[in-house]
């Protein structure tokens, strides 16, 4: 039988959540060549390269990526069990592993993820963003809970996944200050010809965009076309062009970055979906999700 070394695991976990050899280093007291021994040690065990070095910083390879995910759970378990033996206040923490799809709105995602945080039990959410398919095999794999997509998990995928449907909302248009006073009058013919930040065509949100604008017989400028939605509100921040999203974040958007809505389209519809690996849910804290959302939205 194989065992894990876990003082090595440990030496590779903080290294991967400091950066650097250094600062794990720093962290844990011991020198630099110490620490690069052992996780040379832990890699030959597992037979896989767990850092790949970008300038000066350690990066996780895709087998890293996998083990740290693992390191995260077990020494969490650790943590819970010195409060169980000790029998400290607050022993059991829910946590809940929540996958986003990258073109999910982030604001939409604290929206969604508000009820959890007001569960009379502590809750400990470990949020992970990436692409619709790595997140589904993560959730297959008992990785995450729950992922949250702007569009549902297709049939054709390998293994088994279940769609709730969280509900949908229209479409707003917001800018900066200036640009947004323009824009209201005439509205939505003034979006035509006016510069446009919108996401990138492999979303459902510039999908439905882009059917409203042909409806509309308008064709804004597109002057950047964004996969990180926070960069693209922070270049409309600055006045460079109006944006869209789902009129469920329009608050938040307002208040934390300024903005004024210039208008809204209720027949630009945009979709979220919970994905599960089970059909019947079972976690407290997605049961709560899902309830919530769809009375949000």
């Amino acid at each position: 039988m194989e065992w894990l070394n876990y003082h090595h695991l440990r030496y590779f976990w903080t290294v991967a959540k400091e950066g650097s050899l250094a600062r794990a280093a720093a962290k844990l007291h011991v020198s630099q060549p110490s620490i690069s021994e052992q996780i040379r040690e832990l890699e030959s065990a597992f037979g896989e390269k767990l850092f790949r070095r970008e300038g000066r910083n350690n990066k996780l390879t895709d087998a890293g990526q996998v083990v740290f995910g693992y390191a995260e759970e077990i020494f969490t378990l650790g943590r819970e069990l010195l409060n169980a033996v000790k029998q400290r206040p607050g022993v059991k923490e829910l946590r809940l592993y929540v996958g986003v799809a990258d073109s999910f709105p982030k604001l939409v995602t604290n929206e969604i993820l508000k009820p959890v945080f007001a569960m009379p039990q502590t809750a400990h959410i470990i949020c992970r963003e990436g692409k619709m398919e790595d997140l589904l095999a993560q959730l297959a794999a008992h990785r995450l809970d729950i992922v949250l997509a702007d569009e549902p998990a297709s049939s054709s995928t390998n293994f088994k996944t279940y769609n709730h449907s969280l509900g949908e909302t229209g479409t707003s248009f917001c800018a900066e200050k200036k640009l947004a006073a323009k824009l209201k009058r005439n509205f939505p013919k003034s979006l035509h010809g006016a510069p446009a930040l919108l996401p990138t065509e492999n979303t459902s949100l510039r999908r439905a965009l882009e059917t409203w604008f042909r409806e509309q017989k308008i064709q804004p400028r597109i002057v950047a076309e964004f996969e990180d939605l926070a960069l693209m509100k922070v270049m409309a921040a600055e006045g460079r062009g109006f944006i869209a999203m789902p009129s469920v974040a329009v608050n938040d958007a307002v208040s934390h970055y300024g903005f004024q809505t210039v208008g809204r389209a209720e027949k630009c519809r945009v979709q979220f979906h919970a994905i599960t690996a089970e059909r019947r849910i079972a976690h407290p804290a997605v049961a709560l999700i899902t309830s919530q959302a769809r009375g949000k939205m």
